[in-house]
């Protein structure tokens, strides 16, 4: 199935091409090798063809037994797939997806045959192409995602309702890491808070902050696309109270927050760790995702030296979230 989609394509020509950069592997390495095509690479989009996918899919409606060998291309394990800009340079991202099966590898996970081909192929509306696959994310008692073109009603009269154009960048309440965010926020959120949400995306856990009740919200990304994206989105959702700032990190950024949350990669997350006490009111938390399990030595001794600690500890599959405040003194 298609995980995500970043950016709109831009239609400068006629006939544009995307370059496609296929990995065999293995699903123990996808939702990895998806954070780091879109936070690393800029991918325009992934999709991962799991072959247990294929074997369930008649499962869900009448029972009607799937023949795996009609279908073309069936993966061993797991087929990841990124979409990329024609003018991408396609040597050098295969030679990175190497050394990330590579790193990967390292700590212990299966990357299957690892094997990566390339092609071109013309783009046929990458944009709503995969829409198909996303659907309104009942995601807890006080929140759901619910993408622009569907209509929703919740059970709950007080449910918050996240409007979101997940084409427009990388976040769209799928992922394991989002939701691990998105829990951290709701256990923070007891009272009107000031948050910044760090390397937004598409805005996502800034629109919950906003829907939970923060009063003053700050988004930050490093990508002009992000920037843009979380715009469009926070105005699909009519909020006021959420300013974009395109930035590195915390760079720039003046003042402190109640809330500090950053849903981005372990290797990231050790940039931003120095930069917290600067940040974070007396009494604030931190709220990190994106690490996976394996990071987790990394983090907390980047922790231990800044003279912060980890009040709380959350994980899906692979996924750590982390809820952090600062020592006791």
């Amino acid at each position: 199935m298609i995980a995500f989609a970043k950016g709109k394509i831009k239609r400068e020509f006629i006939f544009l091409k995307l370059l496609v950069i296929k990995i065999a592997t293995s699903h123990e390495v996808e939702d990895a090798l998806s954070v780091f095509s879109q936070d690393n690479l800029n991918a325009l989009g992934t999709e991962t063809r799991n072959r247990d996918d294929f074997k369930k899919a008649g499962w869900l409606h009448d029972s009607t037994v799937v023949e795996m060998d009609d279908i073309k291309d069936l993966p061993k394990d797991t087929q990841f797939i990124a979409y990329f800009d024609q003018e991408a340079d396609k040597d050098e991202l295969v030679k990175k997806y190497r050394a990330k099966l590579k790193e990967l590898k390292g700590y212990g996970l299966n990357i299957g045959e690892g094997n990566i081909r390339t092609s071109y192929i013309a783009d046929q509306d990458w944009n709503t192409a995969w829409q198909k696959y996303y659907h309104v994310i009942d995601f807890s008692r006080h929140l759901a995602i619910v993408p622009k073109w569907e209509h929703y009603k919740p059970v709950f009269k007080d449910q918050q309702l996240i409007k979101l154009d997940p084409g427009l960048a990388f976040g769209t309440g799928n992922h394991k890491t989002t939701q691990l965010a998105l829990m951290g926020i709701e256990r923070a959120m007891i009272r009107p808070s000031t948050v910044v949400d760090v390397g937004t995306g598409s805005g996502i856990l800034a629109i919950a902050a906003a829907k939970l009740g923060a009063k003053k919200i700050l988004a930050t990304d490093i990508s002009d696309e992000a920037v843009t994206a979380a715009k469009e989105n926070i105005a699909l959702n009519d909020l006021h109270n959420i300013s974009v700032h395109k930035t590195n990190l915390l760079a720039d950024v003046k003042g402190k927050f109640n809330i500090i949350v950053a849903n981005i990669l372990a290797e990231i997350l050790l940039n931003l760790i120095p930069q917290l006490d600067s940040h974070l009111n007396k009494n604030g938390q931190a709220i990190f995702s994106g690490i996976d399990y394996l990071q987790m030595p990394k983090i907390k001794r980047a922790l231990n030296a800044n003279d912060f600690k980890i009040d709380l500890s959350m994980q899906q599959g692979r996924w750590v979230g982390l809820v952090i405040v600062r020592k006791d003194k």
